[in-house]
């Protein structure tokens, strides 16, 4: 692994800028019509599950990535395959980003660029970052989650002065009841983006201080998933829901509406822009979750000379996935979801049942000293 510490706040930043990803920019939860963003919360809420699940094999195995104590849990063989199942999930879930923020800056502001070309410049820049290590990508996300605050202030203080927003548009409250808010809060909300944050079992061997873990990743689900909830109301109370849920990029339309004295207007690139901060960070992630996968199952020296052709993996996947955007927003929307239900939530518990039961029995068989 490589030699490298991060900070509480880097790592805050990172988990912080990782949940809102593309889930700032696309139709979150819109599912459950006009309480989607009750869906949110109640997702979040159940997100906690899983961090209880993460965080406690962190507590076991506190110097080992994931792909490291699945070997010590499974067994050398079985826990290589598991370990490689997953670096493979996190390359995957990469290059799914690396196509939505690809798609969304082709559709909206880029129109006459090839979209090979936008994937390729935003797959070298992390292959750079990556290159000079974890502590670089977590100062630089000290840094850029100060920007994205101050971008999200910018953005919701124009829509509020242009007079689009007419909350009365999230009436009536569970108008559909409970069932139709936590149904989506589970099949949606609780993996995208929590169950997602996996990928930070891969890093947390990284941080200075490993006793804050719980109260850095706590606190950066609660706010992200604030921030989130706020977003999806915004737009429905904007656009309606009606408007939102035919939307790929509600926000992008939401920030398109404002226009003031003929002389604000075209504010879209305040959300490109975020979305191209929120993307960066999230594929960072999950691409050096892989690359450090790579390192340890393989048993290579550094992570820096498998950048690239695994940089280059990203890049053809995020190319062939689909053949469209909508369908490849129809397979994460369902296809995705059975990954997650057995690599997010199924095989950790699993790992923590057995790790637990091990060292259970590790304790028991320890001779007692003797004290004279």
């Amino acid at each position: 692994m490589e030699k490298a510490k991060v900070s509480v706040i880097q790592l805050f930043a990172m988990m912080f800028i990782f949940n809102l990803g593309t889930s700032l920019i696309v139709a979150y939860g819109i599912d459950a019509k006009k309480d989607a963003w009750l869906a949110i919360l109640l997702g979040m809420c159940m997100g906690m599950i899983l961090f209880f699940i993460y965080y406690s094999l962190f507590r076991q195995y506190p110097n080992l990535p994931l792909t490291g104590y699945a070997r010590k849990i499974f067994g050398k063989n079985l826990g290589w395959i598991i370990g490689l199942l997953y670096v493979l999930g996190f390359l995957y879930m990469a290059a799914r980003n690396v196509r939505d923020f690809g798609s969304l800056l082709v559709s909206s502001t880029l129109p006459e660029t090839p979209l090979l070309a936008v994937n390729v410049s935003l797959v070298l820049v992390i292959c750079y970052v990556l290159y000079l290590g974890i502590e670089v990508l977590g100062r630089t996300a000290e840094v850029f989650i100060v920007v994205l605050l101050l971008l999200g202030v910018v953005g919701n203080f124009f829509v509020f002065v242009s007079g689009n927003v007419d909350f009365h548009q999230l009436r009536p409250f569970l108008g559909h009841g409970w069932k139709l808010p936590l149904t989506v809060a589970f099949r949606d909300v609780f993996f995208f983006p929590y169950g997602e944050m996996i990928a930070f079992t891969m890093l947390l061997p990284y941080l200075n201080r490993p006793k804050l873990v719980k109260k850095v990743w706590l606190s950066a689900m609660v706010s992200s998933g604030l921030l989130l909830s706020w977003t999806a109301s915004l737009n429905i109370a904007v656009l309606g829901v009606d408007t939102v849920g035919r939307s790929v990029f509600p926000t992008l339309l939401t920030i398109g509406k404002v226009n003031l004295f003929d002389f604000i207007e075209r504010l879209d690139a305040i959300v490109v822009f975020t979305m191209l901060l929120t993307v960066f960070f999230k594929v960072s992630i999950f691409f050096y979750g892989a690359v450090i996968g790579m390192v340890d199952l393989f048993k290579l020296n550094n992570h820096q000379q498998i950048l690239l052709p695994i940089g280059g993996i990203a890049i053809f996947l995020s190319m062939t996935m689909a053949s469209s955007f909508p369908e490849h927003l129809e397979e994460g929307h369902y296809v995705l979801h059975y990954y997650f239900i057995g690599f997010h939530l199924l095989i950790p518990l699993l790992m923590l049942l057995v790790a637990m039961i091990r060292n259970g029995f590790k304790k028991k068989d320890k001779p007692k000293s003797n004290v004279t």
